[in-house]
C-alpha cells in the first residue's frame, strides 16, 4: 500500500513538470502571434484577426479529428508511448516554426502541432488510470495548476522574449522546453500495468460507448462549449489591449502579463476546488466555476483600461479554475478503466472541437464588430453551459467516496 501510494504521489511530481513544460511551450507564441504574422509574415491589418484565428483555430481542429485514435493507442499500447510520441514530435515542429517565411507554412506548421500533440491529455489519462479513486479529484486538480503553470509562464516568457530578442527566438526557447517534456516522459514517468484489450478498439465503437453514458456523452458537451467560451477571446487579447492605448513596443510584453493572469488564479485555485468537489460534489463545483466565469467575462465588456482588465481577468480565473478539474474529475467517476484513456481521448477531442471553433469564430467576429462586445458572447456561453449542466442533472453528482457505481445508465 504505501509503495503504490509513493508511485501515485512520484509519477503526479513528474507528470506535472512534463505538462507544465509542454503547456508552457505552447503558450509561448500566444502574446505576440498576431504580431508576428503582421510585421514578419506580411498579413494585413484587415485579416489579421482572421489570419490569427486560422493559426490559433487550425491546431486543434487537426487535433479534434486525431485525438480519438490516439486514446485508442493509448488503450492498446499504454499512456506512457504516447506521452514520448508527442513530445519529441511537438520539439522538432516547434523548432521547425523559426524558419517560417508566409502565413501559409505557419499554418501548415501549426496544423502538423495537432495531428502529433497528445501529450496533455495522455498525461491526464495516466493521472486517472494510476491514482487511487478517492485522490483522483485532487491529482486531476492539481494537473490542472500544471498546464495553467504553463500558461503563466509561457506567455510572460514569450512577451519576455519578444520584447528584448525577437519573435523567431521564442521558437526555438519552445522547441527546447517541449524537448523537456518528452525527456521527463522517457526517463522519469511510470505507468503501472493494467489489462488491455486483445483488439484495439474502433472509434465508432468508442463513440458507440461514450453514447451508452449519457451523463459522460453531456461532460463531452461541455467540455466542448467551454473551451470554445475561453478560446474565442485567444486571437483577439493582443489586439484588444493594443487598443486601450498600449505602445505597439510594449504590447506584447503587456497581453502576456494578461493573459498570465487567468493562469495565476488557476493555480492558485484548482487544487482548492478539487479538494471542495471532493466534499460537496464535483457537479457543485462546476456550476460555481460556470456562473462564476459567466459573470467575470460580462463585467469585463465595461472595463476599458488594461490594469483593470488584467485584474477582473484574475478574478475571473479564480471562479472558471473549476470547471475542468471537476469535469475531468467527474470522467473518471462515470467510466471504466478500461475505457478511461479512450474516454480522455474523446474528452480532448471535444476540448481541441471547442477550442478550433472559439479562435474561427473569435477571429471572424473580431473582423465585423467590436472587440468588447465578444466577452457578452462569451458570458452568454458560459451560462448556457451551466443551464446544460442543470438540466442534465450533472451539478447533483456525488463526492467520489459516496461513489459506488462508475457506469451511469439512463434514469
Amino acid at each position: 500500500m504505501l509503495a503504490m501510494e509513493f508511485s501515485w504521489k512520484k509519477n503526479l511530481v513528474v507528470l506535472w513538470a512534463g505538462v507544465f513544460f509542454c503547456s508552457m511551450a505552447y503558450s509561448i507564441s500566444i502574446p505576440f502571434l498576431p504580431i508576428f504574422m503582421h510585421t514578419e509574415l506580411g498579413v494585413g491589418e484587415r485579416y489579421l484577426s482572421i489570419w490569427a484565428g486560422l493559426a490559433f483555430g487550425i491546431t486543434f481542429l487537426s487535433s479534434a479529428l486525431i485525438s480519438p485514435f490516439w486514446g485508442s493507442l493509448a488503450d492498446k499500447y499504454g499512456r506512457k508511448p504516447m506521452l514520448v510520441r508527442s513530445g519529441y514530435s511537438l520539439a522538432v515542429l516547434y523548432f521547425i516554426n523559426y524558419f517560417v517565411q508566409d502565413p501559409i507554412q505557419l499554418v501548415t506548421l501549426r496544423l502538423l502541432q495537432g495531428l502529433l500533440a497528445g501529450f496533455i491529455p495522455a498525461a491526464i489519462a495516466l493521472v486517472g488510470t494510476n491514482t487511487p479513486e478517492e485522490k483522483s479529484g485532487y491529482a486531476l486538480g492539481v494537473m490542472s495548476t500544471a498546464t495553467a503553470s504553463g500558461t503563466i509562464i509561457g506567455p510572460l516568457l514569450g512577451g519576455l522574449i519578444s520584447f528584448t530578442i525577437d519573435n523567431r527566438s521564442a521558437f526555438l526557447f519552445s522547441s527546447g522546453v517541449v524537448l523537456i517534456s518528452a525527456l521527463v516522459a522517457t526517463f522519469l514517468v511510470h505507468e503501472k500495468e493494467f489489462k488491455r484489450p486483445k483488439v484495439r478498439s474502433r472509434i465508432r465503437d468508442d463513440l458507440k460507448q461514450a453514447a451508452g453514458i449519457p451523463l459522460f456523452f453531456a461532460l463531452l458537451g461541455l467540455v466542448a462549449m467551454s473551451n470554445f467560451s475561453v478560446m474565442i477571446l485567444e486571437p483577439l487579447l493582443t489586439i484588444y489591449v493594443q487598443g486601450m492605448g498600449v505602445s505597439s513596443d510594449r504590447t506584447s510584453l503587456i497581453a502576456g502579463i494578461i493573459f498570465s493572469a487567468v493562469g495565476v488564479a488557476t493555480v492558485i485555485m484548482a487544487p482548492r476546488w478539487g479538494r471542495i468537489g471532493g466534499k460537496i460534489g464535483y457537479g457543485k463545483v462546476l456550476m460555481i466555476g460556470l456562473i462564476g466565469g459567466a459573470v467575470g467575462n460580462l463585467l469585463q465588456f465595461f472595463v476599458t483600461g488594461y490594469v483593470g482588465f488584467g485584474i477582473l481577468r484574475f478574478v475571473y480565473g479564480l471562479f472558471f479554475a473549476g470547471v475542468f478539474p471537476a469535469v475531468n474529475a467527474m470522467i473518471v467517476q462515470v467510466t471504466n478503466p478500461e475505457f478511461r484513456g479512450r474516454a480522455f481521448g474523446l474528452s480532448q477531442s471535444a476540448t481541441q472541437i471547442g477550442t478550433m471553433a472559439g479562435p474561427l469564430i473569435g477571429g471572424i467576429l473580431g473582423a465585423f464588430m467590436p472587440i468588447h462586445w465578444i466577452f457578452v458572447v462569451n458570458g452568454i456561453a458560459l451560462l448556457i453551459c451551466a443551464f446544460i449542466a442543470h438540466y442534465k442533472k450533472i451539478d447533483q453528482t456525488v463526492p467520489f467516496r459516496r461513489t459506488v457505481a462508475v457506469d451511469v445508465k439512463p434514469e
